[in-house]
């Protein structure tokens, strides 16, 4: 019965997807999805801690996560992990490998994960036909542009207790666009995680969660975060607290 629940599940294709305008926004007329359809048909779950794609291989597809959680990351030469990005539903994964034909990073489930595969050569010929899909591969990979850059901003010049509030609030408004709570919500990564990903020591990033809780900004369950004080936390990062 679980197993006929799964294969349903895979079958749902663009056109009656929910997330299709956050993967792939607005624009598209009902003949431009059925050929979407057809694109997006190879559809797969991955098993927490499967990786998705490797660094070094040979980049063929782009990745829409359907449902789940990701982390993409480096191994330094030392074998220190770099935590580099945490994707979820409706995130598109792989346009960093465009340019250089393979991947740069690891990307691995951090919970049981569907994704579509989006074949590039395909992807690419059709947009060609199709200016809508053509544009919106471009607004896709600005907004990855600008989001690493937003990034890159928030680690060269916040401190600690910055960062965290930052990581918190980003978290808290890309629930929100995808239609949970923006207040509740559980943290697939673990703390090291998030310290590998902020640049912030183990030790740092539980003593802040400690702090946030000890001041009434936010209240922590094992895995499940609270905000209770979304306002604080903002003030924070403004430098107002």
């Amino acid at each position: 019965m679980k197993g006929n629940i799964i294969l349903n599940q895979l079958k749902v294709v663009c056109s009656l997807c929910s997330l299709r305008e956050l993967c792939l926004p607005i624009g598209f007329g009902a003949e431009e999805l059925q050929q979407l359809d057809v694109l997006t048909g190879s559809k797969r779950l991955v098993k927490r801690g499967e990786y998705l794609y490797r660094s070094g291989a040979k980049f063929s597809s782009i990745y829409a996560i359907r449902g789940g959680f990701f982390k993409t990351s480096v191994i330094h030469e030392d074998g220190r992990e770099h935590v580099t990005g945490f994707h979820m539903m409706g995130d598109i994964m792989g346009l960093d490998a465009i340019a250089t034909g393979s991947h740069a990073c690891d990307a691995v489930a951090l919970e049981y994960s569907e994704i579509c595969e989006l074949p590039f050569d395909k992807l690419s010929e059709l947009s060609m036909a199709m200016p809508v899909l053509h544009q919106n591969l471009h607004r896709i990979m600005s907004r990855e542009i600008a989001f690493d850059h937003e990034i890159m901003l928030m680690l060269g010049k916040m401190k600690a207790e910055e960062r965290l509030a930052a990581f918190l609030l980003n978290l808290s408004q890309r629930f929100s666009a995808r239609g949970y709570s923006a207040v509740s919500f559980q943290l697939r990564m673990t703390r090291e995680e998030i310290g590998s990903y902020l640049g912030l020591k183990l030790e740092t990033v539980s003593r802040i969660f400690s702090r946030f809780q000890e001041e009434g900004l936010i209240e922590v369950q094992k895995k499940l975060i609270e905000l209770k004080d979304a306002p604080g936390l903002k003030r924070l990062i403004r430098g107002l607290s």
